[in-house]
This record gives C-alpha cells, structure tokens and sequence, in this order.
C-alpha cells in the first residue's frame, strides 16, 4: 500500500540532524516499532503478551540482544491493567511517557481502565496493542476487539495502523500529541500482519496531521500582551487577599517552579488541588496545602476569606468548587491561566485568562513585575492565612488505645521528610495520604484523581520505582483498593523493585462506609469485610516479601520503631497497620455543598464565626467584606 501524498512530513527539529543510523535498513513493522520507541528513549515496556502481539515481544528480544548497552526492560505484570498503571506512575514521577504493550481481544480492554485513567488526570502515555490480521478484523476473529472504537472516546487520540508504511511515523507521532499541548494517552492498535510487514526503515517523519499542528503552532506562540499584564495587575493592585489556586496542569506543564517564583516574588498564599499536590513546597510557609471536598480547614476557609482567585492549571472540578456559585464567594476577581481552551469558563465565569503555557505565562507576569516595579504589601494577608493554619490545624484523637491512620501517617512523614515519592490506592487511606505528607517537589504524590481507580497505588509505585531507583516510593493503600491489583505484590519480588507497601486495613471500604454513616443512616450495605479471610502479610510472604510485618489495632507504642524498620528495609517491603475501622476523614464538605457547611469533625476547630473570618488584623467583617 503507497504512502498517501504528504502523508508523512519532516517537522522542524528533525531538520539538519543528519540521517538515522539505520535509515534505508530493511526491517520488519514490529522491529520498527521497537526502534522508535528506543529513539524516544524508551528505557522500559510494562506489558502481557499474547499470539496478537507476538511478533513485536520477539522484536525486543532481538533488539536487546543486538542492543546489550541499551536494553530495553521488560516488566510483565499480573495483569495488563496492572501494565497501564505502571505505565501511568513511570509517567506521572517523571514526566515522560509510560509505555505498554500488550495483545489484542482481552489484553486491549484490559487497558480501557488505565488509559480513561491517565486521559482524566492528562498523563501523557503509550498503549501499543495488537490486532488480529487486517483480512480478519470484523470477522469476530479469535481474541478480536473494536479497540479503536472502545478507546477513542477514552483516550486522547487512537490510531488503528492499516497502511504499514505509515507504521513508523505513527509511532513517532504518538510520542508528540500525547506529550504536547494538554498531555495525554495514545492509543495505537496494531494488527499482527501489520507487525510481520517488512519494508525500509526512514528513521525519521510524522504524520501530518494539519489541524493539531496548526494548534500545536498556536500554543507555542501565545504569549500574554502588555496589555493583559497590565489588565491582571490592576486587578491584584485592587485585591487585598490574593490566592493562587494550583491543580494538576502546574505538574503536568512542568510550571512548578514558575509558580514557586510567582508566589514568592509577589508574596501570594497558595492552595492546590489534589492532583497539584507539590506544585507549592507544603513546608512552604505561603503553602495553604489541598483545599476541596477532603481539603484541610484553613485552605477552605482562605478560599472562602481571598477576594482574588488566581487559578493555574485547575479545572473547577465538583470535588473542588462544589456548589459553584458560592466557591470563593468573597472574590472579585477570577483569573484563570490553562493549557486548554476548553477549560476556561466551563465552571466558573473568570474575569481574566491566558490559553497556553502557564509557566510560560508565569514567567512573564513576574517579568513584568520587576520591570515595571509592582510592589503591593500582602503582609496582612499572609499573617492571615498563617493564622488559619494555627487556629484550624489537622487534628485527631491522640488519646486513642487504637492506632489512628493519621498517627501512622504523621510517623512516617517524619522519617521520609517531604523527599518520598507517594502513591496511593483510593480511599480514606489515599485522603489521608494526602493531607498528612509533606511534598517539598513535584512529581512524588502520584494517585489516581479524576477518575478514582480503586488498584491504582501498588502498580503506580513500582512503575515510579523502576523509573526512580535512587528515590524511596512508598505505596499507601487499603484493604479494599489492594484487593484489585494484589498480585502485583509478586511483581515487586521478581524484578526486585523496592517499593514500601503500607497497608492501612479497616476491614471495609472506608470511604464508602463513611458516606453510609454520616448520609445512609448508617446502613453498612457491601462495605464491611470483617468477615473476609485474606490474610495479606502471608500473601505477601508468599510472593517473597521479606519483610512482611502486621501491627495490630492495639500496637500503638510500636508504630514509630516498626516505621522506621520499615523504610529501612533493602528491598521490598510490606506492612498491615491494622487501624481504628471507625476514623473518618475530616473536614468533609459534602456533595454539592459550599466550604461554609464544611464538617470539621470533633477534633478539628472550626471557625467560631459563621462564613469567613470576622478579624483579620484587626479589621472587621464589614470592613473587609
């Protein structure tokens, strides 16, 4: 089958860069796959093989025999969607794309889970599935699936490759949409005759695809005018309590440290969302940390106190805005800076916005500070929101004979010092992750936000692992969301992947069993597991766990010693933390409620005025508000 005229185009940094090696070199279609990858600079494939997919498992083989300085790893899990969210932690610690294979019919809609999941949390990665031959496809052939069309509503582009001569090309282009613009999965579904094609390798060419160039173009180029600076600083010269509210797209547009600049040159407190997790140091003193639904009380209430909402790679999402018309209530002013179009003004109306790169824009609002000299004194404003942080901290019952996970929790984010890569199932457990860490960088709080998977954790963490072999990565799951993937324990032991499993078990699905309680009348249907039998320290020790340890409810004297052993351990390690089945997450603000019905719980404290603070140095409600 001929190329199509302009079907493949040399973009701009290929020019000048001389030939490939290999360029002109007779391969067969899956051997070319594998060397674009290794050009990407694919170090390591997770992935299940399967007849579909055969052709391009042995290209590995191949290539790494041929290859022995740069070999390409590869993991092969318990199950493929154990791949995709390994895949997904690789990518979410690093930045760049997490890759799996796998093969087609089962294999492929194993998958659908973590690509949704990366898609929702826009994480750039790589699905390469296989196909049954093109004269077969529609044929209900043997493990076949209509994986372009199940995927395409769930990834951020899907190729299906019927003309084996553009295979190289998309491959190549896979790598540049998932990675440029809003990041995001790939999806490319590959029929097995496709992979046993042979034809010249050119070593270089993309798709062309002209509509996402033009785009691509567009966004490259957006810079923010004079004149809209000057628009965003009269309004912060108007604010008297700025706030930056940070989510996932500072992390993902690699912005964090254009947004630590900002908010340090211009001495604005910030919040981040759950995905914007270390986008600001939380040991920051300008660091409100995670506002929301499970947010803590002083980051609520300096939303609902800030008369100036700066919104930066957030999205206004119901766990965070809730009842939207009284999000930030008190603020005038809304600015929002995106990579997205989309994302602006589909919650919350906004009175300024920037389309593009936020650290870009970042940058150049700082720049324009300094140039032209802003100065506007906040002072008032940050003893405020310190305040808040000392009247409203985190609390729980310290008196409590039973081990509390916010004690276990606290311990271990003593030892690990903000420096860990954290990752999480969903859950209570994953909450408390949250609120109770310390993140000093971007890139060490990985979980599944959007989409809430249940199973995430464990696989994420030893994807973050292999990616981060010199960082310690801790995965904190419960019993419930361990469940889902827990034969990727054994995964851990065989390559020997150094992860530190932390299992804080309450016999049920905390999260669940919390919204019976306090909205079900206390109707506990499908959530108690006191009568499940798994016993995880000995499914642990039999997928070789060295350390495999279980602290019961009663142990609290033994929590910190046992924590730091823990830790310690050479290898991979596992710990059950058998805790009190009744702690809650506190606060909670309720579905679709506003920060001002926030629950507090008994051993938070909670404002003593009705809706924001009545004092702030000395000025009144009225002369505030």
């Amino acid at each position: 089958m001929a190329i199509a005229e302009e079907a493949i185009i040399t973009l701009e940094e290929e020019r000048g860069g001389g030939p490939h090696a290999l360029a002109g070199n007779e391969m067969m279609g899956a051997e070319m796959v594998i060397q674009v990858l290794a050009d990407q600079g694919v170090d390591t494939i997770f992935g299940y093989s399967g007849g579909a997919i055969l052709p391009t498992y042995d290209a590995i083989f191949r290539y790494n025999a041929g290859n022995p300085d740069k070999e390409i790893r590869l993991v092969v899990p318990a199950n493929e969607q154990g791949a995709g969210f390994m895949a997904a932690g690789y990518s979410r610690s690093t930045g760049r794309p997490g890759v799996f294979l796998v093969t087609s019919g089962p294999g492929a809609t194993n998958c659908v889970t973590p690509i949704r999941d990366c898609a929702a949390d826009s994480i750039p990665a790589i699905l390469i599935c296989g196909q049954v031959p093109r004269a077969a496809m529609g044929t209900d052939a043997f493990q076949e699936a209509p994986v372009f069309n199940i995927m395409q509503s769930c990834a951020k582009h899907t190729f299906l490759v019927l003309n084996p001569e553009e295979l190289e090309a998309t491959i190549r282009t896979a790598f540049r949409i998932a990675t440029t613009g809003r990041p995001g999965p790939v999806v490319i579904d590959l029929p097995k005759d496709v992979q046993n094609w042979t034809g010249k390798f050119r070593g270089e060419g993309y798709l062309n695809l002209r509509g996402y160039e033009k785009r691509f173009a567009r966004l490259q180029a957006m810079r923010v005018s004079d004149d809209s600076m000057a628009s965003f600083f009269h309004m912060l010269e108007q604010s008297e309590r700025p706030l930056i509210y940070a989510g996932g797209g500072v992390i993902n547009g690699e912005a964090a440290t254009e947004l630590r600049e900002f908010a340090n040159t211009l001495g604005i407190p910030g919040v981040t969302t759950l995905m914007g997790i270390g986008s600001l140091d939380t040991t920051s003193d300008l660091s409100m940390h995670m506002l929301g639904m499970h947010g803590t009380a002083f980051a609520n209430y300096a939303v609902d106190d800030c008369d100036f909402l700066i919104a930066v790679g957030s999205r206004f999402d119901d766990r965070v805005a809730g009842k939207v018309h009284e999000f930030a209530p008190n603020a005038r002013g809304i600015a929002h800076l995106d990579i997205d179009a989309a994302e602006i003004g589909k919650v919350k109306n906004v009175s300024w916005s920037y389309v593009g790169d936020t650290g870009r824009c970042l940058d150049d609002l700082v720049r324009y500070a300094k140039k032209t000299g802003f100065k506007k004194d906040y002072t008032g404003w940050q003893r405020h929101c310190a305040g808040l942080r000392g009247n409203h901290p985190l609390d729980w019952n310290r008196k409590s004979e039973m081990i509390q996970p916010y004690y276990v929790l606290e311990e271990l984010n003593k030892i690990t010092k903000g420096d860990a890569i954290v990752s999480t199932g969903v859950g209570q457990h994953q909450m408390w992750a949250a609120q109770y860490f310390d993140f000093k960088q971007p890139r060490t709080w990985l979980t599944s936000g959007s989409m809430g998977t249940m199973g995430f954790g464990l696989p994420a963490a030893i994807g973050a692992k292999m990616a981060n072999p010199d960082k310690v990565v801790i995965a904190v799951d419960g019993d419930g969301s361990i469940r889902m993937n827990l034969g990727e324990l054994e995964t851990a032991t065989t390559y020997g992947v150094g992860v530190k499993v932390l299992l804080l078990n309450n016999q049920g699905d905390g999260m669940v069993r919390q919204w019976q309680k306090l909205m079900f009348d206390q109707r506990f249907s499908g959530t108690d597991k006191t009568m499940h039998k798994k016993d995880f320290v000995k499914a642990a020790q039999a997928d070789g766990y060295e350390f495999a340890e279980r602290l019961h409810v009663n142990e609290v004297d033994k929590v910190p010693e046992t924590l730091q052993r823990f830790v310690d351990h050479d290898g991979p390690a596992f710990l059950e933390v058998m805790i009190d089945p009744d702690a809650l997450v506190m606060p909670m603000v309720g579905p679709g409620k506003s920060y001002r019905e926030m629950i507090v719980g008994d051993w938070i404290k909670p404002r003593e005025s009705e809706g924001p603070a009545a004092q702030m140095d000395g000025k009144t409600k009225a002369d505030l508000f």
